[in-house]
């Protein structure tokens, strides 16, 4: 092939935040005609602009040549080459396809899948705040992707070769060539669960990076030409975001943290996120990361609308809840044992419920009052007849309810049913001293222990 493949790299990485979750990579590598390019890349940007309608993004790829002072720009003439992870959509207007573009694919052993040429224009830098709009290269510049079909991992994913035709304002400091395609796919959707997405809303994922030559497609033309890449001047160069309609944005993360935010100087209601490129890392990966959102009407609203919503609906239902709740535990509690059979099915007492021991202690004519008291307790209903200081009576109340075992298993137990008991006993005293005693007991069967 006549020309070369232009050095100096620059890349668009499609990655995810969180740990654990794929994501194919992006990346641009520029490479030259021959080897050992006296020539740097400076400055670099490459900078992605995202609207509301997160379809496909439209990607500029701008840089400048940087001629050795003692060198004349018309001695590294020469066509550029730029490999391009993922496909592209070209534009239909700059012309036809470059076929020996396609033949020099193909013959890597290569299959071409789209073919096409990308706009590619000149910028002014003395020019670009005034009026007047950038040069457009005639013809563009043509492009091919391919995929490998065989090899032990399958196919590949998409790749893109890029030839940039050369012009003198390639060499020239004052202007900037800007590359410009449309990439699918760049704006991924964040894994999440409804809920998440139900009070936050929808969010994504972009990312640009540099120097990324890991794409399986792209690594066999990398590794041929890797003599020729041109390393970035020390001219500052940026990954760049540009994100419209910012009065409705909404940026969660940013990495790396040294990233710097802030709104557009020129362009209205959008925020740019920008990370600077370290020339000192050579061929590591630099990537730029951003997880955000765009809302509209009331989804700036749900995050205070749907809590107040479930606090309303909370306090209305809680009554009915509580008596769901109630039911429930209750019908559990009235079929359910959970105990040793020993101690879970003596029943429940409330009240006083005399044993057949104290009263057999008691002895009419003999046992004093402070002597029932003492074996039968304090808590009891005393009553004295008027007219009659020397006779009151003692009244002890008592419940107790007996659950009916049908079934255990260890130290669970269903009831069958429960038996209710109301223990009365009544203690008449004249003169101090016990003068008769009666006890009475009432049983009544129920299903549930609180129906009597």
């Amino acid at each position: 092939m006549k020309q070369g493949l232009l050095s100096g790299a620059m890349g668009l990485l499609v990655a995810l935040l969180l740990a654990g979750v794929p994501a194919p990579g992006h990346a641009q590598l520029f490479l030259a005609s021959r080897p050992h390019p006296e020539f740097m890349i400076g400055p670099l940007f490459v900078r992605a602009s995202v609207t509301p309608a997160l379809g496909p993004v439209t990607v500029d790829v701008l840089w400048s040549l940087v001629i050795p002072p003692t060198r004349s720009g018309g001695e590294f003439e020469q066509d550029l080459y730029l490999l391009w992870p993922g496909s592209v959509t070209g534009d239909a207007s700059a012309g036809p396809p470059d076929p020996a573009l396609a033949r020099y694919v193909e013959a890597r052993g290569f299959v071409v899948i789209a073919e096409g040429r990308l706009a590619l224009f000149a910028r002014d830098l003395y020019q670009m705040g005034k009026d007047r709009p950038q040069e457009p290269v005639e013809g563009g510049a043509p492009f091919v992707t391919f995929v490998r079909a065989g090899g032990p991992l399958g196919l590949t994913s998409p790749g893109t070769y890029i030839r940039i035709p050369w012009t003198p304002k390639l060499a020239n400091p004052t202007w900037l060539m800007d590359l410009r395609m449309t990439v699918s796919g760049l704006v991924k959707p964040k894994k999440a669960s409804w809920v998440e997405n139900v009070f936050r809303g929808q969010r994504y994922l972009i990312s640009i990076g540099f120097n990324d030559v890991r794409h399986r497609a792209l690594f066999p033309m990398y590794f041929e030409h890797r003599d020729r890449i041109v390393r970035l001047a020390d001219d500052p160069s940026q990954l760049l975001m540009n994100f419209a309609d910012a009065d409705h944005l909404k940026i969660d993360e940013v990495a790396p943290q040294s990233s710097i935010r802030r709104m557009s100087e020129s362009l209205e209601s959008t925020e740019v996120v920008s990370l600077f490129l370290d020339k000192s890392e050579g061929l590591k990966p630099q990537m730029l990361t951003v997880q955000f959102g765009y809302f509209k009407g009331l989804q700036a609203w749900a995050p205070i609308l749907i809590p107040m919503l479930f606090f309303i609906l909370g306090n209305a239902a809680a009554p009915l809840l509580n008596r769901l709740l109630g039911r429930i535990v209750k019908g559990v509690t009235a079929r359910v044992r959970v105990g040793r059979p020993s101690e879970s099915w003596s029943g429940r007492e409330t009240g006083v419920v005399l044993a057949r021991e104290a009263l057999a202690g008691i002895t009419p004519g003999e046992t004093t009052y402070d002597e029932v008291v003492r074996l039968c307790g304090p808590e009891a209903e005393e009553r004295q007849q008027l007219g009659s200081a020397e006779r009151r009576t003692l009244v002890y109340r008592g419940r107790r309810v007996v659950p009916h075992r049908r079934r255990t298993f260890g130290w669970l137990s269903t009831v069958s049913h429960w038996d209710v008991e109301h223990h009365e006993v009544e203690i008449e005293f004249e003169q101090d001293r016990v003068r008769d005693v009666q006890a009475r007991v009432r049983r009544s069967r129920f299903s549930h222990p609180e129906s009597g």
